[in-house]
């Protein structure tokens, strides 16, 4: 009878551990969709069409090879003028284009306010003003891109629970900042929390990552990178530790930097003790020729 019911005991632990796995995959699955989706959104990078460094001073703009910044070729040869002048940025619409701001026609001149994402809009055409350091630019998005029409998914790896790991944060013991360069050459020192240190196959490995809103954001390396994987590294996100100071690392959930699918994004770059000596196989494979 005892041994009956220790048959029964492990039957049942597989048949659950075999729900478990079945379920874990479809929540890889349905995160990914939301991810897909967030790429196709209006927010998202697959509709970017330009990225424009202002010089100071004025700044006309359209799709005329005239203008200081080229527009596609379906804008109007004229929408307007940016006037760049100590870092602040002002718009006046071109006479006879009507440019909007919130459904709203823009006032001339508009300026630009600092720490605000003001979004102007043109038919299919948004853009917006950008900062990098001391360059000032704008970022275009057309809703009608080509790369959005023709999106048909990211490649991933297989999903595998393995890849699900539990790290423990080693706080920083003092405002500790690391830095972090990005695809223009320009380096910022960002403050991070600590390292992340976790184990796979039993051997132990350490990232340190950053805060971004409210979670852990890691940027990494390894030697996937290039073949299989987008050549620069790759993102992954995570919970702020619990109370015992650890978070759940998934693989399975890294993604591709945003300059994997645009060549008009600004895209920080692994620190080199960030490069990782195991192949990470999960998550989001190479996307495009970016």
């Amino acid at each position: 009878m005892k041994t009956q019911f220790t048959w029964l005991f492990l039957l049942a632990s597989l048949v659950s551990l075999g729900q478990d796995k079945s379920q874990y995959i479809k929540d890889i699955k349905a995160w990914h969709q939301d991810r897909l989706e967030s790429l196709k959104s209006e927010n998202g990078w697959l509709n970017l069409a330009g990225l424009f460094w202002l010089e100071e001073g004025e700044n006309s703009f359209g799709s005329d090879a005239t203008n200081q910044i080229v527009f596609p070729e379906k804008a109007p040869k004229k929408i307007g003028t940016l006037l760049l002048k100590d870092s602040k940025v002002s718009f006046v619409a071109e006479q006879g284009v009507q440019v909007s701001l919130l459904g709203a026609k823009v006032p001339a001149p508009y300026v630009f306010a600092d720490g605000q994402s003001t979004t102007m809009q043109y038919g299919s055409f948004r853009w917006f003003v950008i900062k990098r350091g001391p360059k000032v630019g704008i970022r275009l998005r057309d809703l009608e891109s080509i790369e959005l029409q023709h999106f048909k998914g990211v490649d991933t790896y297989p999903i595998d629970a393995k890849w699900q790991v539990t790290a423990k944060l080693e706080k920083a013991t003092a405002d500790k900042k690391i830095a972090i360069m990005d695809v223009l050459g320009q380096t910022t020192m960002q403050p991070s929390p600590g390292t992340l240190v976790f184990s796979i196959a039993g051997k132990e490995y350490r990232l340190d990552a950053v805060e971004s809103e409210g979670e852990l954001f890691i940027l990494f390396a390894d030697p996937t990178n290039q073949k299989e994987t987008y050549g620069a590294g790759r993102f992954l996100y995570a919970d702020l530790p619990n109370e015992q100071g650890t978070t759940i690392l998934d693989f399975n959930k890294a993604i591709n930097p945003p300059c994997a699918f645009t060549a008009f994004a600004t895209c920080p770059l692994p620190p080199k003790q960030n490069r990782l000596p195991i192949a990470i196989r999960a998550g989001e494979k190479n996307y495009g020729l970016h």
